[in-house]
């Protein structure tokens, strides 16, 4: 009986004790937990240094390097600015053109009397228009002699000057067809050339240069009489401005006096 009794006393304490095992379990697990977590968070010490050891050097840098030197004050009292009226700018380049046009005169003042040579001002700029005779002979391109000196001293008024210049050549309507000109067209290109090129060797800039040739287009006389067509075969050298104005003729000096 007392066996029994004991086999009993012991079966019940087993029974009691068992918690301990869950309880156990669950704090290792919490455990496990935990330590899952701080591994988590724990900073990376070899990184954490390279980073400290970068920002180091670069505040380092930055001290050791120069201070900029102090801005200037401002001035109390700036220099003063010229004001250039409205209009100022262009009455001025119209006086330039105008100058230009007076230097050509006189140097081509025996053609411009003969009335051979014509000089104008408008919103171009200035036209010297020559008549072809003076410079060409009958279909011909090539310059005379007695027209180089005259082209010659028009360029030297040229050459300093920054103006763009235009070279126009143009014809009457009498047909021409010949092996070095087919039509009027390359005979009115050809005059312009010649002329351009005489401006180059004499020291204008090509890149102020341009050509053009009409053929007979453009006439500015009738051409059913000799005169109106001797009218017609010009070369006009345009000094281009964009100064606008309208056309008017240049008098010679002296000629309102009737000298």
């Amino acid at each position: 009986m007392r066996r029994r009794r004991k086999n009993l006393d012991q079966r019940q304490s087993d029974n009691h004790e068992r918690w301990l095992v869950s309880y156990a379990d669950f704090i290792t697990l919490l455990f496990a937990f935990f330590v899952v977590m701080y591994a988590l968070s724990t900073v990376n010490e070899g990184k954490y240094r390279v980073l400290s050891e970068s920002l180091v050097s670069a505040f380092r840098s930055k001290v050791a390097e120069p201070m900029p030197p102090p801005a200037q004050p401002f001035p109390d009292r700036l220099p003063p600015r010229k004001i250039t009226k409205p209009g100022e700018q262009d009455d001025k380049q119209r006086e330039q053109m105008r100058g230009i046009a007076k230097d050509i005169l006189k140097v081509l003042d025996s053609l411009v009397r003969d009335g051979q040579v014509r000089v104008t001002q408008s919103n171009r700029g200035i036209s010297v228009e020559i008549n072809a005779s003076v410079l060409f002979a009958s279909g011909q391109a090539q310059l005379r002699p007695s027209s180089v000196r005259a082209l010659q001293e028009v360029a030297r008024i040229l050459m300093p000057a920054k103006q763009g210049i235009q070279v126009e050549g143009y014809t009457d309507d009498t047909p021409i067809n010949t092996v070095q000109f087919p039509s009027n067209w390359e005979l009115s290109a050809a005059r312009a050339s010649s002329v351009v090129r005489l401006f180059i060797d004499n020291g204008v800039s090509e890149l102020r240069l341009s050509v053009i040739g009409y053929g007979p287009n453009r006439s500015v006389a009738a051409n059913d009489t000799p005169e109106g067509r001797a009218r017609n075969r010009r070369v006009a050298v345009m000094i281009l401005a964009e100064t606008p104005g309208k056309i008017v003729d240049i008098p010679l000096a002296g000629a309102a006096s009737g000298q």
